[in-house]
C-alpha cells in the first residue's frame, strides 16, 4: 500500500510538471523542427539539450515542495481552535513584499509575556495547519506561545515557494515577533522539521538574527538537497553533477559550522526517508558550545514527535539552557542599570 501511495505521489507530481510546462515544451520542439529542417540535426540537439536541462532545473521546484498535498491544502487551513487553542491570525508582508499567513497560538494572558516563544517552520508538504496536532503537546507540555509560519505558495500566503523565499519569510517572522511587546524576546526558540530544519539553521546562522534567537531545535532535517537526490534518485552521475545544477540546494552542512547558539537535533531513528546520518553529521559540524543529539529509536520521518518523553526530553533540554544562562550571568554580571535578560535569570532563579 505504502509503495503504491508513493508511485501515485510521484505520477501526481510528473503529471504537474508536464502541464506546466506544456507550451514551452510545445514551442521548443517547434524550434528544433525549424533548426533541423533548414540546418541539420546538430543544431537542433545542442537546442534540445539545452531546453530539456533547463526544463529540468525548474522542474526541481515541484520535486522538493508539495504545497498541494493533499490536494486541498492550498484553501483549507485547519485553525488552531479546533483544537482549543487561542491563537490570533497573522498576515505580514515578507521582506520582499510577499503577504504570508501565520498563527500566533498564545497562553492565558497572564502567563504569555513571560512564556518562551516558538517559532515553527513546517515540512515541504500540505500547510501550518496539518501541524497543530504537534502545537497541542507543545503548548501543554512547554506551555510556551507558538508562531506557526506558512511559508509562501502554501495554504493562504501567497507567493511561489523558491529556497530564498523561505529563508526571507522566515526572516521577517522574527521581525514580526520583535514587532511584539507582550512577549518574552529573550526567549525565542526555533524549530524546523525536514525541510523547516533547513530554514531553521539558515535563519540561526545569520549573525544578526542569531543573536534574537534563544536557542535552535530542529527535527529529521537533512544536510543539502543534492545530498537528498543521491540517496533518493540513487543515480551515480549526481556524484558527478556540480551544485549549479541543482536550483535550490539548502546546503545545511556548511551553514551548522556557523552555529553558535544553544542547539538540539532530534532524529528518529527509524527515519525512512532522511537517513539519521544525516542528522548525526549535522551534529558534528555544529560550532555551538552547547549541542545535543537526541536519538529516539522508533521516531519515523514524520511521526517522532508522538513518541513517549518527546515533550520531556525538549523541556530538560530548555532548562538546561536557562541554566547556562544563569551560569553565564554569575560569570559575567550585568550593570546595575541593565535590565537584558531579567526574564531570564529571574525564570532561571526558580528551577
Amino acid at each position: 500500500m505504502g509503495g503504491y501511495v508513493r508511485i501515485s505521489k510521484v505520477f501526481g507530481t510528473l503529471t504537474g510538471v508536464m502541464l506546466k510546462i506544456w507550451a514551452y515544451s510545445g514551442i521548443v520542439l517547434f524550434v528544433c523542427f525549424v533548426l533541423y529542417y533548414f540546418y541539420g540535426g546538430i543544431f537542433a540537439f545542442i537546442l534540445l539539450i539545452f531546453a530539456a536541462t533547463g526544463i529540468i532545473y525548474h522542474a526541481e521546484d515541484n520535486f522538493l515542495f508539495n504545497p498541494d498535498l493533499p490536494s486541498h491544502s492550498r484553501v483549507f487551513v485547519p485553525i488552531p481552535s479546533m483544537y482549543n487553542l487561542p491563537y490570533e491570525s497573522v498576515q505580514i508582508k515578507s521582506i520582499d513584499g510577499t503577504m504570508i499567513n501565520m498563527f500566533f497560538i498564545h497562553q492565558p494572558q497572564e502567563r504569555q509575556r513571560q512564556s518562551p516563544t516558538i517559532v515553527f517552520f513546517h515540512g515541504n508538504a500540505g500547510n501550518m495547519g496539518h501541524r497543530l496536532q504537534n502545537c497541542v503537546g507543545l503548548y501543554h507540555n512547554l506551555h510556551c506561545n507558538i508562531l506557526l509560519v506558512e511559508y509562501r505558495g502554501y495554504g493562504l500566503s501567497e507567493g511561489t515557494p523558491s529556497e530564498e523565499g523561505l529563508y526571507m519569510d522566515a526572516r521577517a517572522s522574527i521581525d514580526y515577533l520583535y514587532s511584539r511587546n507582550d512577549i518574552n524576546h529573550s526567549e525565542i526558540i526555533v524549530f524546523g522539521r525536514s525541510l523547516g530544519g533547513a530554514v531553521a539553521i539558515d535563519l540561526a546562522s545569520r549573525a544578526e538574527y542569531a543573536e534574537k534567537i534563544w536557542c535552535l531545535v530542529v527535527e529529521n532535517t537533512f544536510t543539502s538537497i543534492p545530498d537528498m537526490a543521491k540517496v533518493l534518485l540513487q543515480w551515480r552521475l549526481l556524484n558527478y553533477l556540480p551544485l549549479i545544477c541543482y536550483k535550490n540546494k539548502f546546503i545545511s552542512l556548511y551553514k551548522v559550522i556557523h552555529l553558535r547558539i544553544p542547539t538540539l537535533f532530534i532524529s528518529g531513528m527509524a527515519d525512512t526517508l532522511v537517513p539519521p546520518r544525516m542528522m548525526t553529521e549535522l551534529h558534528n559540524r555544529c560550532a555551538s558550545s552547547k549541542k545535543q543529539l537526541l536519538k529516539l529509536n522508533s521516531g519515523t520521518h514524520n511521526e517522532t514527535w508522538t513518541l513517549p518523553g518527546y515533550y520531556h526530553a525538549l523541556a530538560v533540554f530548555l532548562q538546561n539552557c536557562r541554566i547556562q544562562v544563569l551560569e553565564n550571568r554569575r560569570q559575567y554580571p550585568l550593570a546595575e542599570n541593565e535590565t537584558l535578560h531579567n526574564s531570564i535569570w529571574t525564570h532561571a532563579e526558580n528551577i
